[in-house]
This record gives C-alpha cells, structure tokens and sequence, in this order.
C-alpha cells in the first residue's frame, strides 16, 4: 500500500463515521426551529410596529 492508498482508505473511513454519527442531528433541527421563529417574529414587530405604537400612545394620551 502506498500513502496515497492509505490515505484514501483513511479519509474514506472518516468520512463514513461522520456520516453515520447522528449526535448533532437534534440541535440544528432545534436551531432551524428557533430561527424560523425568531423570522416569524421580525416579521410581525415589523409590519405591526407602528400599530402597536399609534396604540400605546392613544392609550398614553388617555391617562394625561
């Protein structure tokens, strides 16, 4: 066997353990979970911001 040979049956092996290692498979699907959300929520302080505002205000302006 050459080094190349080794090398190959070597890198070949590790990359076949990664493949099968499911360790880390449940934290990204949790992270996918909670950026999906975190957009979810940008997305609606963004488009109710101002509405909610306008509201606290109005109900600010009541109490003066």
């Amino acid at each position: 066997m050459t080094i190349i040979d080794t090398f190959a049956s070597t890198a070949g092996n590790q990359l076949a353990r990664l493949c099968a290692d499911e360790r880390g498979t449940t934290a990204i699907e949790y992270a996918m979970m909670a950026s999906g959300i975190g957009a979810v929520l940008a997305g609606a302080v963004y488009t109710l911001g101002g509405t909610v505002k306008n509201l606290f205000t109005a109900v600010a302006g009541l109490f003066s």
